[in-house]
Formats: C-alpha cells, sequence, structure tokens
C-alpha cells in the first residue's frame, strides 16, 4: 500500500514538483476539481515549486486556466486550450443528469435557448458580469430567476461552450464568453479527446484503477475501457496487495519520497479523485474526512497517508492552525507540521511567526 502512495506523491506532484506555472499544472492534472474556490487555488499552489495566491489569482484572471462546469455536474479547473474537447466529451452526460431537477424547475429547452441567447448579447465585447448582475437582467428580460434556477441557467450555458470563468472583480466572481476568452485551437474527435483524457489522468493521478478513472472523468463504461485501451502502451497493470491498478510508464522506477506532510485543501484532488479510497485513508476514518454528502474537509496528509483535518483561524496576530489527528496517539513530526503551516501562510502572502 505504501507504494501506491508513493507514485501518487510524485504523479500528483505533492512531492518534488516540477511545475512553477499554474496554467502548465492544471493541464498536467488534466481537471482540479474546484466547488470551493479559494481552496483549489490551494490546490494549485501546493504543486507548485513556489506558488503564492496572487500567481494563481493572476492565471485565472488572464484566463491561462479557467473554473467552470465539465466532466461531472460540478466546478472544475482547466486549462484554456483544453476546455473545449472536454466540454464536447462531456456536455451531453451533464444535461441528462439535471433532466429530472431541470422539470421541477420548470425549465425547458426554448428557455434555456433564450437564456443563452441573453448572455451571449449582454456578456459581448469583454463585458464581464456576476451571477447576480446577470440575474437581474434575465428578471428585466422576463425571465422568473431564483438561486436553484439561476445555477442551472449558468450551468447549462457552461457545458454548451458559451461561458466560463472571467475575471475576479473584487471578492466577486464573474462570467465570460468562451470565444472571446479562449482563443481557438485545433479540434479532437472523440478518439483523440479520450486518449487525451486517459492521458491526463493516469500520468497525474496514477496508480488508478478503471473504475477510479470512470468517478473522475464522468465517462461511460465503455467509453472509459476504450480510452484506457487508447493508451495501453503507455500504462503498466500492476497489483498492489489487492488492487489492480494502472500505472503510467514514467512510475516504473521504484520511488521513495522523504518526509512528506501536507495540508491539503478541501476537495483535494489527492482524495476525491479515487472512487477507492481506502489505500490513503482507513475505511474507519472516512467520515472523518468527508461526508455522505459529498463534502470534503481540508485535509491533513502525511507520507501519502490521511492522517486529520485542519481549520485556519484568523486573529489580530495572524494566521493559526487548529488540527485534529484520526489517531489519539498519532506520532507527529512537529517540524513538519510547521514546515505545512508555514507553506500556507506563504501561499497566503504572509510570513511565518517569529
Amino acid at each position: 500500500m505504501q507504494k501506491i502512495k508513493d507514485i501518487r506523491l510524485s504523479s500528483q506532484q505533492l512531492h518534488h514538483s516540477e511545475f512553477v506555472n499554474p496554467k502548465e499544472l492544471v493541464a498536467w492534472m488534466g481537471a482540479m476539481q474546484a466547488q470551493d474556490y479559494n481552496m483549489v487555488k490551494w490546490a494549485v499552489g501546493i504543486r507548485l515549486k513556489s506558488g503564492t495566491e496572487q500567481l494563481v489569482d493572476e492565471a485565472l484572471d488572464r484566463g491561462d486556466i479557467l473554473r467552470t462546469h465539465v466532466m461531472r455536474p460540478t466546478w472544475h479547473l482547466v486549462a484554456a486550450e483544453d476546455i473545449r474537447w472536454m466540454l464536447r466529451l462531456s456536455a451531453q452526460r451533464i444535461k441528462s443528469s439535471s433532466a429530472s431537477r431541470d422539470r421541477d424547475l420548470e425549465i425547458s429547452e426554448s428557455l434555456y435557448s433564450k437564456c443563452n441567447g441573453l448572455l451571449e448579447k449582454m456578456l459581448a465585447g469583454n463585458h464581464f458580469m456576476t451571477r447576480e448582475e446577470v440575474g437581474l437582467e434575465l428578471n428585466k428580460a422576463g425571465i422568473v430567476v431564483n438561486t436553484s434556477r439561476m445555477i442551472h441557467f449558468m450551468m447549462r450555458a457552461e457545458i454548451e461552450g458559451i461561458v466560463c470563468s472571467g475575471p475576479v472583480r473584487g471578492k466577486k466572481l464573474t462570467y465570460a464568453l468562451i470565444e472571446e476568452r479562449v482563443s481557438p485551437v485545433k479540434e479532437l474527435n472523440k478518439e483523440e479527446s479520450l486518449v487525451k483524457l486517459a492521458l491526463n489522468y493516469f500520468r497525474s493521478h496514477s496508480p488508478a484503477s478503471l473504475q477510479d478513472f470512470i468517478w473522475w472523468s464522468g465517462l461511460s463504461v465503455a467509453d472509459a475501457k476504450q480510452a484506457v485501451g487508447l493508451i495501453d502502451s503507455e500504462l503498466i497493470s500492476d497489483k498492489f496487495a489487492s488492487h489492480n491498478l494502472f500505472v503510467h510508464q514514467l512510475y516504473a522506477n521504484e520511488l521513495k519520497p522523504d518526509n512528506v506532510l501536507h495540508f491539503l485543501p478541501a476537495f483535494d484532488e489527492y482524495v476525491i479523485s479515487y472512487k477507492d479510497r481506502t489505500t490513503i485513508l482507513a475505511l474507519e476514518h472516512h467520515l472523518k474526512a468527508f461526508t455522505k454528502n459529498g463534502t470534503f474537509y481540508p485535509n491533513i496528509m502525511c507520507n501519502g497517508e490521511i492522517v486529520g483535518v485542519w481549520k485556519k483561524l484568523v486573529s489580530k496576530a495572524g494566521i493559526s492552525f487548529e488540527t485534529t489527528f484520526f489517531e489519539q496517539n498519532f506520532n507527529i513530526d512537529k517540524e513538519a507540521l510547521l514546515k505545512a503551516e508555514n507553506a500556507y501562510r506563504r501561499f497566503l502572502g504572509g510570513a511565518a511567526p517569529k
């Protein structure tokens, strides 16, 4: 089991990161789950050689990386050049998953078309708007708006490739037109897209199973099997204890990372991107790390194992941390713990306490 953790620390760029640029890191990861905006910025920062919140903010504001609904009906960060082919792979599945709720909210396809047309007009000319501003304009156009409907209106516009994230205005997230935000790139056919998605996943999440890939990608079983088959020459099928997993050939050699301790963000790819999490987290601790309804807490990871949770505390004295370990007598390396705390302070632009 430790071998699985050792390889994942490397593949997920949590040990000796190879990247300095947020865009290159997100492209390597394929996609990063991003419903918690501040936490996903830390998820990028923790995987860079010297990541700061300002560096990630600048990449998001430039549109190098985008936050949108893709793969599954939740937000992800993706590299700008990947957004169109990823949407073509996943849009219909996400539409189908929301069809029942659409009926409950009395949203028809014609109403979606009307909203999309209005969005194209109101955002044209790089006129970035917040969700609240969009809602006011839709209301003026005679469309009944509430929180649930707005979630669906904007998600549909995202998955149909009309809007994506724009620059942050103050502390408000905005929307932009994809056609104005993202330069044209060569279109990929379905087979090429499946190859790219599978390659992105297994090089950045190895070792992983077919079921892990299905969970992460949202692909059908048939499409996922095809994708894995298309990159078969780059994968090594291996048995780790009772787990049959695929490993990208990049990790064919034995990896033995040094002592590694991180404060992982909520919804981090290291935890959320696998269907089976027992390789990194004992089953009896699952509900301490995340809830049954899918809320993932900020986790403490030590040498690949999820061993506790953390919380940031802000006071006049600065940033401090509350830590809770799953095992009462867990022997934590105090120096490594302080290093993890200071890494997050530096990311936020703060100094380590004296």
